[in-house]
């Protein structure tokens, strides 16, 4: 799927987003994340045997959100239309948009869920055709799958092949770096500028569409 220039562009975009979501997410919620649900499922085990219940519920509510938004992508992407890519990621740029809006009027809880919903929504939009998609806002698999091409490379394979995943792992770091800055500059607020980038790369998506029926 990252062979072609335009998917990896399109997905580094998108990775990027996930970044600065999640770097803005960790800050807030101290130690827990809005889209790296392994991180999450590791502070519920800790919590679990330190018996330490209310970190643990609120682990396991952020994942539980997570896994709704990831299957409401997914219905999205495995529906019918032309457009199911660019209307996930207006859904998301919605829901990230309502996020924002809620810590305005005072419900950061709120602003919250709203927020992991849309990283798992994330997740779907290279789902069309079925299977299980690429993942977008974690990037252990991409750094895995670094590490076997570059063996591959060494070994006589495609030499460049470690390429594309390296860069998916470069643009989710770039990402957090920006949005941890701008969270401590403006809070929560912050999430204004992912909801504008999420509706900019559903235009994007909607233009790829546009010119590949032409």
């Amino acid at each position: 799927m990252l062979q072609s220039r335009s998917n990896l562009v399109l997905a580094c975009g998108l990775s990027a987003i996930a970044g600065y979501v999640d770097g803005i997410g960790f800050i807030h919620l101290g130690g827990l994340f809005v889209s790296f649900m392994s991180g999450n499922s590791t502070r519920l085990g800790v919590s679990t045997a330190e018996a330490d219940w209310p970190k643990a519920l609120h682990a396991l509510t952020l994942i539980g959100l997570f896994v709704v938004g990831a299957g409401i992508g997914s219905l999205i992407v495995l529906g019918q239309g032309r457009h199911r890519q660019p209307l996930l990621l207006v859904v998301e740029a919605a829901l990230l948009a309502g996020g924002a809006v809620c810590y305005g009027l005072g419900w950061p809880e709120c602003a919250i869920a709203a927020i992991v919903l849309a990283m798992g929504l994330e997740n779907a939009v290279f789902q069309i055709g079925g299977g299980a998609g690429l993942g977008l806002t974690y990037v252990t698999g991409a750094l895995v799958k670094v590490g076997q091409t570059l063996a591959l490379a060494l070994t006589g394979g495609p030499r460049w092949a470690w390429l594309p995943n390296l860069l998916l792992w470069l643009a989710l770091v770039v990402g957090s770096v920006v949005g941890a800055s701008a969270y401590y500059r403006i809070n929560l607020t912050a999430i204004w500028f992912a909801a504008a980038a999420a509706l900019f790369m559903s235009a994007l998506f909607a233009l790829r569409a546009r010119a590949s029926r032409h």
